[in-house]
C-alpha cells in the first residue's frame, strides 16, 4: 500500500470514529452511565494517536510530492 493510500484509509477511519464520538447514541450511552465513562477518553485517545500517525505519514507523503515536482519541473526544463 502507498503512504497516500495509507493516509486515505487513516483519514476515513478517522472520520468514521469521530462520528462514532458525537453520535447521540454514544453519548447517551455514555451520560446513562450503560458503559464506562471512559469510554469517551479512550475514543478521544484513539482519535488524537489516529492524527499522530496521520501527521507521520502526511510527512512522507508530503516530500514524495516534493521530489516528483522536482522530478517534473527538471524534466520540462531539459525538452
Amino acid at each position: 500500500m502507498e503512504p497516500i493510500e495509507i493516509l486515505k484509509e487513516f483519514n476515513s477511519c478517522y472520520q468514521k470514529i469521530q462520528a462514532i464520538a458525537q453520535d447521540e447514541n454514544w453519548l447517551k450511552l455514555i451520560a446513562d452511565q450503560k458503559i464506562d465513562p471512559e469510554a469517551a477518553t479512550h475514543l478521544g485517545d484513539v482519535l488524537h494517536y489516529l492524527t499522530e500517525a496521520m501527521g507521520c505519514v502526511e510527512e512522507i507523503v508530503e516530500v514524495k510530492t516534493v521530489q516528483n515536482s522536482r522530478i517534473i519541473n527538471s524534466k520540462l526544463l531539459n525538452c
